[in-house]
């Protein structure tokens, strides 16, 4: 009897009706796929206990001159330095103002004229959109440079554990966010309060401000429509990207310094974190779309699972969103709160090695990649910190991938399935459940799921079929190209 092939495509598709997911995988939580193999993400290992008492919003990992690794965090109203050894210190300098956990907006009392609407009656929402919290942070050389949005300030921490991070010298205040660039300069964004303003120091001097004849310091203020959002160095030049569109800055030496051009237009960022540089450029989440920036231009990059985020994202927490590279993995990950959570509890990620796209359920507020460590560290709402990607224990949750419809014969035939012959690394690691309908919009009824045998014993009838593997837990389980055998029928 001939064998059936249950050949889907890498990656997720969840754009449209039901069957617009047609022989395709539709839905699922922390699976990857490497040359055409379903497998589960990496897991992950506690570093750290209740490390933070708020998320932490912007994390950093590095090196001094001496060879000791630091990581930093940045929540609504603290700043920490931890040790890799686990030993957390709070750096949090003097004076700095404290920001809000969540975002708000300004539509209750307060935020309008009085006699703009009727008592008792809930007003729109039009009013002025405040943040949560986030922390840019930067290394200056060896020391920690960091600026909070709410704070404005740009703070040095000089890597002593008993003095706290201290305002530098003669900086712009009310800024919204930083970056160093390639060439040491410290770039202040949104700079003295300026949404579109741009002030940079001194080469290699954080302190001198003040353009002359004798430095190299400077400012612009951009010629867009949006507010500056955040910047990141990418392919040898600095991105800027606004709410609205992406400036690129390109170092020239005096009497410019730097050069400013915009690159892309109706492309810019939901939040402030929202952005990551990979080899394969700078990709950030948009408003309602993804960008990536390959070192000359912006290009959005089509979305399968499109439906799956934007229309269940919760639109009044999203400058919570945050992005990371993975490089190891050819991958760059979005957090984002879903509509039902005012906290980061959902992921979608783009493996751009692949071209394809990957979602699911995870609780993650900042992190960063591998490098100065091992592994990827990503830490939680409740402030644990945790290695990413080691072994695959999943903390319980589930893994799991789950198609779209697919037909298994021509046309529209009720056929029944009997056996199924599986394609594993290791034989029963993996179940599977089998989920049938008449028609696209009918009843749904779902069999197993079945361990795994070789054969293996089912029995269903359908037109149409969908097909869900979940991986057993702590096992670095492979699912390739199942086969139905033991097809009967032909009845319309």
């Amino acid at each position: 009897m001939t064998l059936i092939p249950i050949k889907l495509p890498a990656g997720f598709h969840s754009n449209g009706t039901d069957l617009d997911s047609e022989g395709r995988w539709h839905d699922g939580s922390l699976v990857r796929w490497r040359d055409g193999s379903l497998r589960p993400v990496g897991g992950w290992a506690e570093r750290y206990t209740s490390a933070y008492a708020a998320p932490a919003r912007g994390m950093i990992a590095w090196e001094d001159q001496s060879g000791s690794r630091w990581i930093a965090a940045g929540t609504y109203n603290k700043l920490y330095a931890t040790t890799s050894g686990g030993i957390t210190y709070d750096i949090t300098p003097a004076g700095f103002v404290s920001g809000q956990v969540d975002a708000v907006v300004n539509t209750g009392f307060g935020g309008g004229t009085y006699g703009s609407s009727f008592y008792g009656q809930a007003r729109q929402d039009t009013g002025n959109y405040g943040e949560s919290t986030t922390f840019a942070l930067d290394t200056w050389g060896q020391y920690l440079v960091a600026c909070s949005v709410d704070d404005g300030k740009i703070y040095e921490w000089q890597l002593d554990t008993a003095t706290p991070a201290a305002a530098i010298s003669n900086a712009p205040v009310n800024n919204r966010s930083i970056v160093v660039t390639e060439e040491r300069f410290l770039m202040a964004l949104g700079a003295d309060g300026d949404p579109r303003k741009i002030a940079w120091c001194d080469f290699e001097d954080n302190t001198q401000w003040t353009a002359a004849s004798t430095n190299q310091a400077g400012d612009i203020t951009l010629q867009t429509s949006g507010q500056i959002m955040a910047g990141v160095r990418t392919a040898g030049q600095t991105l800027i990207v606004t709410d609205n569109d992406a400036h690129r800055a390109v170092f020239v030496g005096a009497p410019f310094v730097f050069e400013f051009s915009r690159v892309g237009s109706a492309c810019g960022l939901i939040a402030r974190k929202a952005i990551a540089d990979t080899p394969a450029g700078a990709f950030w989440m948009g408003q309602r779309g993804f960008y990536r920036y390959n070192g000359s231009s912006v290009e959005e990059v089509a979305c399968e699972v499109w439906d799956k985020v934007f229309l269940d994202i919760n639109t009044a927490q999203v400058s919570k969103c945050w992005a990371v590279a993975n490089g190891q993995n050819g991958e760059v990950w979005f957090f984002y709160p879903s509509a039902g959570s005012n906290e980061i509890d959902r992921y979608v990620a783009f493996d751009y090695k692949e071209n394809h796209w990957m979602i699911g359920q995870l609780d993650r507020t900042s992190g960063f990649d591998r490098g100065i460590f091992r592994t990827p560290v990503w830490a939680d709402a409740s402030g644990n910190v945790y290695n990413h990607e080691t072994g695959f224990n999943h903390n319980g949750q589930d893994v799991y991938a789950e198609s779209g419809p697919f037909k298994i014969a021509a046309g529209e035939n009720l056929v029944v399935v009997n056996k199924l012959i599986p394609d594993e690394l290791t034989l029963g690691d993996v179940s599977a459940t089998f989920k049938t309908r008449l028609y696209p919009t009918s009843a749904e009824t779902s069999h197993g799921p079945y361990s795994m045998a070789n054969p293996t014993s089912i029995r269903f009838q359908g037109r149409q079929v969908r097909m869900r593997v979940d991986g057993v837990r702590n096992a670095s389980w492979r699912v390739g190209t199942m086969r139905f055998d033991g097809v009967t029928g032909g009845k319309r």
